[in-house]
């Protein structure tokens, strides 16, 4: 099953399709003019006898007409199978929608990067297939929230792979400067970067918005953690009906600091969901909302 560290270059291109053309163009690859940019099919079996599936394919049209087409492989690790399969995805594509086609393959890591970007010899002479890959080098450090707001999407990029390391502190900070900045539906974006960084990030920004003034904090971090720690506490208090309020808010409480990241002991665990006093589990909850720890609960 695909996983969202696998996703998320493919939900960023079936919200702007034309970002394919954008990473090919920070490969140094130009296309052909185009006013519109629109997904296609990615199942080439009905054209071939054997399954084959590409991850994502981008059509560029202009004057309503397919001008150029981009088949996107999203590569995690090296796959020795995918010398095969790949040609087969650009000339079934190429014969069906009758336009040039480029194979992209993005992969995460330097190393996956060097393997897929060897070159595919066909067997023909002169027929050589060779891959345009783009890897983390490939990828710019976005710390212009201009830039980030206008490419909301290679921002998010940005923000995702650098964001996991020491020096990806500023690119995920201007991601969400952008998005408090930019139109309201880029807060998905941010949404998207922080459902693939490291617990280890998320906590470095979050101490660096919590140190800020309160008139110059980041809206969006704030809400969306707020909403995340609703939503526990909602859950929670859910429970909480079909097993009685006492159980529910101590359900609630473990929901709460789980959202925020805060490790809960044995012991701890054990005196919340045994404790059947609303009026203290009431004031757990309360506390919750700031603990900086488990034990800042029994202060």
């Amino acid at each position: 099953m695909p996983t969202l560290r696998h996703e998320f270059l493919l939900e960023l291109v079936r919200r702007r399709p034309s970002l394919a053309a954008t990473l090919l163009a920070q490969a140094g690859v130009s296309v052909s003019p185009f006013e519109e940019a629109h997904l296609g099919t990615c199942d080439f079996n009905q054209w071939a006898p054997t399954e084959f599936r590409a991850d994502s394919v981008v059509v560029l049209r202009n004057e309503n007409k397919p001008v150029s087409a981009i088949v996107l492989e999203v590569q995690r690790q090296t796959d020795p199978d995918k010398q095969w399969s790949w040609p087969v995805y650009m000339a079934t594509l190429r014969s069906h929608i009758k336009c040039p086609v480029l194979l992209l393959v993005f992969c995460e890591d330097a190393k996956t990067a060097q393997d897929c970007a060897k070159a595919i010899d066909m067997g023909h002479p002169g027929w050589v297939l060779y891959p345009i890959v783009i890897g983390p080098d490939g990828i710019p450090m976005i710390t212009d929230i201009g830039q980030a707001i206008e490419q909301p999407e290679l921002a998010t990029i940005s923000a995702i792979l650098h964001g996991r390391t020491e020096s990806g502190l500023k690119v995920v900070l201007t991601l969400l400067y952008a998005v408090t900045r930019g139109p309201k539906e880029l807060k998905g974006y941010a949404e998207l970067a922080f459902a693939c960084l490291p617990q280890s990030m998320i906590t470095k920004v979050r101490e660096v918005v919590m140190t800020m003034a309160a008139e110059s904090r980041i809206e969006f971090f704030l809400e969306w953690v707020a909403e995340g720690e609703a939503k526990g506490l909602a859950e929670g208090m859910a429970k909480g009906k079909a097993k009685g309020k006492a159980e529910g808010e101590a359900e609630s409480i473990l929901l709460f600091l789980e959202a925020r990241g805060i490790p809960v002991p044995d012991e701890t665990r054990k005196r919340i969901t045994e404790c059947t006093d609303l009026d203290v589990l009431r004031s757990w909850v309360r506390k919750a909302a700031t603990a900086t720890n488990a034990d800042d609960l029994f202060v």
